[in-house]
């Protein structure tokens, strides 16, 4: 199960990007895992502050996304 610290998270939202759509929701104030997520992983070496944890992928870095 993908966690993330509120203390801890910056909110940059570069982990946003790397998830499956409506994995993640960034807001101003916070970043919410959804129930959508996948728990694959791929967001927490995206972390620059180490705000998340959890998942079941090795912890490599996912493909950039396209814009």
């Amino acid at each position: 199960m993908i966690q993330v610290n509120p203390e801890t998270c910056c909110l940059c939202g570069l982990c946003v990007g790397v998830c499956p759509p409506d994995a993640l929701d960034l807001t101003p104030s916070e970043l919410k895992v959804l129930p959508n997520c996948t728990d694959c992983g791929w967001c927490v070496p995206y972390c620059p502050v180490g705000a998340i944890s959890g998942g079941r992928a090795p912890r490599r870095r996912a493909p950039v996304p396209s814009a």
